[in-house]
């Protein structure tokens, strides 16, 4: 295989670690135990991307700020999100992941802290949008995709599918919590609960997460015994030479289009304005929160599902399947909105569970399938274009409403992009012999 970009841009001295020779496997894999340790991680820190949806009605009832004004906001926090990952995957590799995983969470947790104090909508786009934004976005899925890459040989698809469970869900599970004290105690200490939540977590990530199976002497899970790469310098350089390159290839441009229809799909549209579309019909904010928080349950038993499907199934054919399926729920969904919870709709909310990210496992697969060990930093690049697409829907929803007093044309706008994006996954080509080595080069 050809040198990768990490193998040429190394340090000339290794780590001590890579000089450590291999120790016996335990009975349990230490990998379980940074996998769970990941999966706590993901969850506690999650609860600072439960908040936008529920802060759109009571900022705009306290500040009149208009629902374009906050999705913008949003459709800020969402973008940087996104194209901040493959920068932190590289940081990753410079500095390691305790370091850049714990001062992520800090600054997740003093932009949310300082939303309690703004007055003007600039700053809940400066400390919400940017602070929040660049923080999650050194927390995104690139963090898992580093963890499994560096930890995992076999159980890959597995072990990505629980940590994206893990994000996708606990996003959602704080829901219920949150709405509650949003609607009895208002929207400041809500804010603050998700700060004091980001920061609990940094002890963990410090104490018990380990950068690479060499720090402790052993092979990753399914795989040999490897010395631990030196620190890769010119991070942002990477992030950037390693996007030209895939950016000639079309897988990168198929996966990229169809990844960004899947966040336009569900943290665009779906958890951002889902509860103020049912609160439009008469539903309680509770109840509509409470929904959300069953996708999240739903979400880990379709995303883990979906890491066994990945390890055993062509993920391409996976992606039509999950695409396709999601576009026929959103353009049902504006004929199951009421005052009151029904039946069909909570067929719509489990079905729709399922599906929520479901898409993760099987895009990371074909990143690693194309681009070898840049994979973690294509998905990155991949990932920016979710969180793109995220944003775009984020602040379009916010002012269909505001110009057309209704959600519909958007759920079904999405429903068509969502059937678009499987023929797109279709078209996506098995890589050929020695064309990972050359897309890594």
């Amino acid at each position: 295989m050809t040198q990768s970009i990490e193998t040429a841009e190394t340090a000339p001295s290794p780590e001590p670690s890579a000089l450590r020779p291999p120790r016996p496997t335990p009975r349990v894999h230490r990998a379980w135990f940074v996998a769970a340790v990941t999966f706590v991680t993901i969850i506690g820190a999650a609860a600072f991307a439960s908040l936008p949806g529920l802060l759109i009605e009571p900022l705009h009832g306290e500040f009149q700020w208009s629902r374009g004004t906050i999705g913008f906001a949003v459709s800020v926090n969402l973008a940087l999100y996104g194209v901040t990952a493959p920068f932190a995957a590289a940081l990753m590799d410079r500095f390691g992941i305790r370091k850049v995983v714990a001062v992520a969470l800090t600054v997740i947790a003093a932009g949310s802290l300082l939303t309690v104090w703004m007055t003007a909508a600039w700053q809940l786009i400066l400390f919400w949008g940017v602070l929040v934004g660049l923080g999650s976005g050194s927390m995104a899925l690139a963090f898992a995709a580093t963890v499994t890459n560096r930890w995992f040989v076999a159980r890959r698809g597995l072990v990505t599918g629980i940590l994206t469970a893990a994000g996708a869900s606990g996003q959602l599970v704080f829901l219920p919590l949150l709405s509650w004290m949003v609607e009895h105690h208002g929207w400041r200490p809500a804010s603050v609960t998700v700060a004091l939540s980001a920061l609990a977590v940094v002890p963990f990530v410090w104490l018990l997460l380990r950068d690479h199976p060499a720090d402790v002497g052993l092979a990753p899970y399914g795989g040999e015994y490897a010395a631990k790469p030196a620190p890769v310098t010119g991070a942002a350089r990477r992030a950037l030479t390693v996007l030209f390159k895939a950016a000639r290839t079309g897988p990168f441009w198929l996966l990229a289009g169809t990844f960004a229809i899947c966040g336009a799909s569900t943290n665009g549209l779906v958890k951002t304005h889902f509860v103020p579309a049912a609160h439009d019909h008469g539903m309680p904010v509770t109840a509509a929160a409470g929904l959300l928080a069953v996708i999240g349950v739903f979400d880990v038993v379709g995303t883990i599902a979906s890491g066994w499907f990945t390890d055993r199934f062509e993920a391409r054919r996976l992606l039509a399947v999950y695409y396709a399926l999601r576009g026929i729920s959103l353009l049902f969904l504006p004929m199951l909105l009421a005052p009151s919870v029904h039946p069909p709709m909570l067929f719509f909310i489990v079905f729709y569970g399922l599906d929520w990210v479901a898409t993760v496992p099987p895009t990371i697969a074909l990143c690693r399938e194309h681009y070898g060990e840049d994979s973690a930093i294509v998905f990155g690049w991949v990932l920016a274009s979710h969180q793109v697409g995220a944003a775009v829907i984020a602040f379009a929803g916010g002012v269909a409403r505001d110009v057309f007093g209704s959600y519909d044309l958007v759920w079904y706008a999405s429903g068509a992009l969502c059937a678009a994006a499987a023929l797109m996954a279709l078209v996506i080509r098995r890589p050929q012999s020695g064309e990972v080595a050359t897309a890594g080069a």
